[in-house]
């Protein structure tokens, strides 16, 4: 019987086992390759082959093997620039019977040209080529290309099969050296950071308003950085997180409709280090929608980058898991954005404003008011961004600010109008500082807001102080320590004198006044108050709200308190000399004196109105005590975690303690203190809400000797000391025994070390 002659398609998978076997043969590509080129040339019978791998933090491919040593490294761009940038971005095989026909490559895309640049010093010349993606689950690897057949025809398509399956053979070898997964949420899987089954929870659960990003981080308490490790293997491409202060949005997007980028999930954003425009998407596996932005793009320099959606949404200005209804952020954001994108279609001018009195910008700022207050902020900061950048609106919650939503730029100047409207300011004044204020009601809660607005090189910033309203807390609900509590009401109890609250700003020294003048509001007492402004409100008292503008300032306040029969006074702020004088002279004639005083310290607050010129035997007459605190945010009561503290922790804990006075607690062996996690109630912060750290001196006869001769702050403290003072350090390592708060804020608030 004859032999039979195999044919072209039986060749060819005989070589393409022997390429197999090869493969398998070695660790990586690298060393197989120089192995690999004769049976590879003769496979497929071309005179050079060149195969490029996937860059992963930069958006190009370089060519790993190749023939030909006229060009040590061939490296492209992903794009619609060179064949084989074009074909990785569009992941779609090339049969080219001539690379420099112009016309031939003008069907594939407008923009597709030969670089012939890499042959300028050879003799060998480009004419037919195969060129292919290389993917593995739909993520590009890298790019195969083939030139030229040996006997100078042009490839057919039959060899662009065959070359597809060597493509999926490189992409097996590819993904070990590139360290591809299986799925985006691999890694968390790989790193045990998250099971099977609860991935298949998340999955299940997401849909178009819920992405699964977001499913894992609230419910499972996934980092962004785990998650963005986790895309970054799977899809082969930068990871973006949320920051406003490196990526801004870049110009190419003012032409865009702001819907337009909402509905394809994408942001245009531009690094401060480079004018690339950065792809943020996604899905970069999504090819029809990068294919159509890079059309919008055109020649400019791009970089693909994998980001979470939530994160896509807040560079386009949107708030992420907003409620619903008509008045939400999301809703109100989106029709300022469809204003916005008209308004640039038709050519925009710089002088061209929407009205202050436009009802989404009044809206707008309500809603805004409305989430501060259901956010328990403190402040609100509006933020102009550089030209034609967003508005960047900022939060202060529980101490700490957190970004909210960005505000288009046609509506950002009428944002800060409506505001200086509200708060009685002249609009038309944008060079100087404003101060102002203005009070509403929300939904039926009055809410009192103080404003700043501060000219910067982008525009107008604005500062928004909202200010406590209500009743004070009760006294025991201050979180004093024992001996502290103990102390201030041993002071309270004194018919004259003064004592002082002291901290920076922000530190709830006005809670904690009005906390203590509630234990002093009885029947029996005449109380009056001097303040700027009135923040807490309670029967009994007679407050007043200074006006230093015309004249009527803490110290008047208090000359005309002395002429009105009070028993107790509280003056807001002792700002100057004549204020601490008047203070100091008000409690030597009968009077219990409390007020405050921006110091970082109870023992400094000694030295510092020293040096503001007091008396010292007047002053070391008139002092009861100083109460100085901090504010520290509160571990989450809902998520927090305990745990057993390892030796560091314990020796961190008595370093900052001190060495003497820890081992008077007495603490057992085996300490159990707790952590941070984070869950939708907190917002997957691990923290919720603030309590206050606490350092009282007290005016001892030994204290008194030293500020009547003028002592050193470091004498007034070791005497406070051995008077039985616990530093603000000492009392914020004890709310950590107690499980209030962790390490880190201690030392954030208390400069712990």
């Amino acid at each position: 019987m004859a032999k039979q002659t195999p044919t072209e398609s039986q060749r060819f998978q005989v070589g393409l086992n022997k390429v197999v076997s090869q493969i398998h043969q070695y660790q990586s590509f690298d060393l197989a390759f120089p192995h690999l080129e004769p049976l590879l040339l003769k496979l497929f019978r071309a005179e050079r082959i060149t195969v490029y791998q996937r860059n992963r933090l930069q958006q190009d491919i370089v060519s790993r093997f190749k023939s030909g040593d006229e060009v040590a490294e061939i490296r492209v761009p992903v794009s619609t620039a060179s064949i084989a940038g074009f074909v990785a971005l569009s992941r779609k095989p090339l049969l080219i019977r001539d690379v420099r026909d112009a016309e031939e490559l003008k069907k594939y895309h407008p923009n597709l040209r030969f670089n012939a640049a890499f042959e300028k010093n050879s003799s060998f010349s480009s004419h037919s080529m195969i060129v292919v993606p290389v993917e593995y689950n739909g993520v590009l690897l890298g790019v195969l290309q083939l030139i030229n057949r040996d006997d100078g025809s042009s490839f057919i398509v039959q060899e662009v099969k065959r070359a597809r399956q060597l493509a999926i053979l490189l992409a097996q070898k590819f993904k070990y050296d590139l360290g591809c997964t299986e799925g985006p949420f691999d890694y968390l899987l790989d790193q045990q950071l998250l099971t099977e089954e609860q991935l298949q929870k998340a999955e299940a659960a997401a849909s178009e308003k819920l992405p699964v990003s977001r499913i894992l981080k609230e419910q499972y308490q996934q980092t962004t950085e785990n998650i963005g490790r986790s895309l970054e293997y799977f899809y082969q491409v930068p990871f973006l997180h949320y920051e406003p202060e490196k990526y801004g949005v870049h110009p190419v997007a003012e032409g865009i409709k702001a819907g337009y980028l909402q509905q394809s999930r994408l942001a245009l954003l531009q690094a401060e280090t480079d004018d690339k425009v950065w792809i943020l998407i996604d899905d970069p596996n999504d090819v029809d929608r990068v294919m159509e932005i890079q059309k919008v793009i055109g020649n400019l320099d791009s970089q693909l980058a994998v980001g979470v959606l939530d994160d896509i949404y807040q560079y386009l200005g949107m708030s992420v898991g907003g409620s619903g209804g008509d008045h939400n952020l999301d809703t109100i954001l989106g029709e300022m954005s469809e204003d916005d994108a008209t308004l640039m279609d038709d050519n925009l001018q710089e002088n061209e404003e929407v009205s202050e009195e436009d009802s989404t910008v009044v809206r707008l700022v309500n809603r805004i008011l409305m989430d501060a207050r259901q956010y328990n902020a403190s402040d609100i900061h509006i933020e102009p961004g550089k030209g034609r950048s967003q508005t960047r609106v900022r939060m202060r919650i529980d101490g700490v600010c957190q970004d909210i939503i960005q505000i288009p730029a046609a509506h950002a100047k009428a944002t800060v109008s409506r505001i200086k409207i509200m708060s009685h300011l002249d609009i038309a004044e944008k060079r100087k500082p404003q101060d102002g204020k203005f009070g509403v009601r929300l939904k039926g809660q009055a809410l009192e807001v103080r404003v700043a607005t501060i000219p910067t090189v982008n525009g107008e910033g604005v500062v928004l102080r909202l200010l406590q309203s209500g009743e004070p807390i009760p006294f025991n609900k201050l979180n004093l320590s024992k001996p502290n509590q103990e102390g201030l009401k041993d002071l309270l109890s004194n018919p004259h004198g003064i004592l002082l609250v002291v901290g920076p700003t922000g530190s709830g020294k006005t809670t904690t006044l009005h906390a203590l003048l509630a234990t002093l509001n009885t029947p029996e007492r005449k109380i009056w108050t001097a303040e700027d402004p009135v923040e807490i409100t309670q029967p009994g008292l007679q407050q007043v709200q200074v006006k230093p503008k015309i004249g009527f300032d803490f110290a008047a306040a208090l000359r005309a308190f002395l002429r009105a029969d009070p028993d107790v006074i509280l003056i807001g702020e002792m700002r100057d000399k004549e204020t601490a004088n008047a203070g100091i002279e008000a409690s030597l004639t009968g009077h219990l004196v409390l007020s405050t005083l921006h110091t970082n310290s109870a023992p400094e607050t000694i030295t510092r109105l020293l040096d503001l010129g007091m008396d010292p035997v007047s002053f070391s007459d008139a002092l009861l005590g100083v109460l100085a605190q901090r504010l520290v945010r509160t571990l989450c009561g809902d998520c927090k975690e305990q745990y057993t503290a390892s030796a560091d922790d314990i020796a961190f804990l008595r370093r900052q303690y001190g060495e003497q006075a820890w081992d008077k607690l007495k603490l057992p062996d085996g300490l159990k203190l707790w952590k941070a996690v984070g869950c939708k109630k907190c917002n997957n912060t691990g923290y919720r809400g603030r309590t206050g750290i606490h350092e009282l001196l007290t005016g001892t006869v030994a204290m008194r000797e030293l500020i009547y001769r003028s002592a050193t702050a470091g004498e007034v403290h070791a005497q406070a000391v051995n008077d039985g003072m616990r530093t603000l350090v000492q009392d914020g390592v004890e709310k950590v025994l107690k499980g209030d708060t962790d390490f880190d804020q201690i030392r954030r608030v208390a400069g712990g070390h």
